[in-house]
Formats: C-alpha cells, structure tokens, sequence
C-alpha cells in the first residue's frame, strides 16, 4: 500500500484543502500547494479528486446533506395534514440552518468569500437551489412581495452574521442572530391573511324603469312646473321612481 490509497489520505487532503482554501481562497489555493502541505505527492491529490472543483464537492457534500435534512423536517411541518403549521415551519427551517451554518464556517466562508466565481459550478449551483427551497419555506404559502423579500432577508441576515463573525462564541452569536430575524420578520406572517368575502351587492328592485323616454319626461316637465302634483305623485303616475323623476327633472331641458 503507497501513500496514494493510504487510510485516511482523503480526510487528510479535504482537512487541507479546507485550511488552504479559507486562508488563500478558493481560486488561488492549488492543488500542489494541497499536495505539499498534506505531506503527500501531487498524483495522490489528483488520485482522490480528479480536480479541485471535485476536492470542493467533496467538502461541500457535508453541509449540503445537512440542509437537506433540514429542509425535509420543515418541508413536512409546512405541509402536514389535517393541520400544516407553516409559522413553526419557518422557526424550525431558520434555527437549523442556523446551526448547520455555526458547525460549518469554514466552509461557508468559503462559499460566500469566491460566490461570483463559483456561480458555475455542480456543487455551488446545488447549494443555491437547496436556498431557494429555505425561502420558500420561510416564506410560507403564497407569499406576496413582502413576504418573499423578508424570507430572503432574514436567510442572508443567518450567512453574513457567521462569516464576518468567524471567532465569536456560538451560543453568543446564534441568540444575536435568531434576535435579528425575529425583529425583521415579527411582523408578517407566513401565511396570508385570510381573505374577508365581500358584502354582496344590492339587489335591484324589480318592475320600476330607470330612465323615462322622451314623452312621459315632457309629461313629468309639465305636472312638476304645473305645481299640481308632487314628485311623488309625479313618480307614481309615470310608475319611476322618485330619483328618477328627480334625476331627469334637474337635467337641462333640450333646446
């Protein structure tokens, strides 16, 4: 057995590889300088991972698991029947990525640190797609605008926290960030309010026209200006209402 397929060879180079890539970043960290610091040849680097965007799948496939679990924990709370609870859902979906994010800084800081450069590749793009799933879930069911753009908010509000915070005690850093989040999003609800049937409409009384042609208008005219009738009288005889007759009285005679 050679230092190639030597046990523990490959945690040795992934524990390496993450050391090098969060002091160098992603991009400029090589795979002989992985090779040189693990102690072992560069063939046996390329033997394990035949690139370094595999050496990165690879340090990724960990977190990714672990937001998938997540996700499917939450996924059930949200749509569980009879009684789908999507308010617990979000809580539980913020507080374990939220631990996921704390167990795997390095790596996140990784990600967040090369985000333009690694917009191609498999295990970044799955990352991303596993994100878009959390904000629906924080979201809740048929979010509007608001709603969606709080969910995206308070998942960056987790991320940028735990990179940029990298020596602060994980206790201390989780109550400040669950505390955040709750003050963006104490006010709106993951579900939508419900939606008050409106009033129905007025039903028309039958058997009274609501216009009068031109001949029983003339005839209106002359009773009201005759002053023998009133407009209730006039209204009765012409069988309208009285705010027709009223209507019609106060528009402007025809020339």
């Amino acid at each position: 057995m050679d230092g190639t397929t030597a046990p523990g060879t490959r945690a040795r180079i992934m524990e390496t590889a993450l050391e090098l890539f969060s002091e160098q970043g992603y991009q400029r960290a090589s795979m002989r300088e992985i090779a040189e610091r693990a102690g072992i040849t560069k063939a046996a680097v390329f033997y394990h991972f035949p690139s370094k965007a595999h050496l990165l799948a690879a340090l990724s496939e960990p977190l990714i698991e672990d937001v998938e679990e997540a996700l499917k924990s939450a996924m059930y709370e949200a749509t569980a029947r009879p009684a789908p609870d999507p308010d617990r859902a979000r809580w539980l979906m913020i507080e374990r990525l939220l631990d996921i994010y704390l167990r795997h800084r390095g790596l996140l800081r990784i990600l967040m640190h090369d985000l333009t450069l690694l917009a191609h590749d498999h295990a970044f793009q799955r990352f991303v797609g596993l994100l878009h799933q959390v904000h629906q879930i924080v979201a809740g069911p048929d979010p509007d605008l608001r709603r969606g753009v709080r969910a995206i908010q308070a998942i960056a509000m987790i991320s940028d926290p735990v990179v940029f915070y990298a020596d602060a005690p994980d206790d201390r850093l989780k109550a400040e960030i669950l505390s955040g989040v709750r003050l963006l999003l104490e006010d709106v609800p993951t579900a939508p309010p419900a939606r008050t049937p409106a009033p129905p409409r007025p039903r028309r009384r039958p058997g009274r026209p609501t216009v009068l042609d031109d001949a029983k208008l003339a005839q209106a005219r002359r009773m009201y200006q005759a002053g023998t009738h009133s407009v209730s009288e006039i209204a009765a005889a012409l069988g309208v209402s009285r705010a027709t007759v009223y209507r019609h009285l106060t528009e402007p005679a025809e020339p």
